[in-house]
């Protein structure tokens, strides 16, 4: 499998910490008792688990936006991995006089919560890039609309009128309610195919044709626009 750069800066970071808490463990004279060993095995996993958390925060995240979710779950990780450190130096340094429970339970302790920290922000990052994608979709018929429009007014080459109407008919698509949502599905897919007719009727140089299309479009725009406005007040 090959790793991009980021992965490899993480792994040799990673390398980095782990020879440095190796080296300060066991060249510092250290009274290797139970106390060090536990304290040296959660330093360790301390470290090791970065590689976890920063996979987790940072997997598949292919956009800035994406990555940016992706940061309070590493930030916990992190804060977690510098606290377990020093604590277990200070640990190893007053191995002889700290009880072997006292140490279990307070990196047991950080861990549990380092970990529910971390569950509870994957979980909300998961939901915002849930609504995200919704609202991505949800606002993707107006926006073909509004891109169908401006194409259509750009392409006109006819008479007075009927380019008034079709600028005044862009105003109300780019001014009307962007989100979609299932009420006014069916209404939006009614203007899509309109704004289909009005085009070939503008390309066609059918003026008359295309005027009564324009009015019909807004009607239904207009009742669209209704639509979105019961939607909303009924939440």
């Amino acid at each position: 499998m090959k790793l991009n750069k980021n992965a490899v800066r993480i792994i040799v970071l990673a390398g980095i910490m782990l020879v440095v808490f190796n080296v300060i463990a066991f060249v510092v004279p250290f009274a290797k008792n139970a106390v060090f060993w536990v304290a040296y095995a959660f330093g360790m996993t301390a470290i090791i688990s970065q590689l976890a958390v920063m996979k987790l925060a940072f997997n598949g995240a292919e956009t800035i936006r994406s990555k940016f979710y992706g940061f309070p779950v590493a930030r916990i990780g992190v804060i977690y991995g510098i606290c377990q450190l020093l604590l277990s130096f200070a640990a190893m340094a007053l191995s002889p006089y700290i009880p072997m429970w006292i140490i279990m339970v307070i990196f047991i302790v950080m861990l549990a919560a380092a970990a529910a920290g971390m569950i509870g922000a994957d979980m909300v990052r998961e939901d915002i890039e849930h609504q995200d994608k919704k609202l991505v979709k949800n606002v993707s018929n107006m926006r073909e609309l509004q891109s169908k429009i401006s194409l259509i007014v750009s392409q006109a080459d006819c008479g007075e009128e009927l380019k008034s109407a079709l600028a005044k008919l862009g105003e109300d698509i780019k001014y009307s309610g962007p989100v979609s949502n299932p009420a006014t599905e069916k209404i939006e897919n009614e203007l899509l195919i309109a704004i289909d007719e009005l085009q070939k009727a503008v390309i066609d140089g059918e003026e008359t044709a295309a005027l009564t299309l324009c009015r019909k479009i807004s009607g239904t725009l207009a009742e669209r626009n209704r639509l979105c406005k019961l939607n909303k007040n009924a939440e």
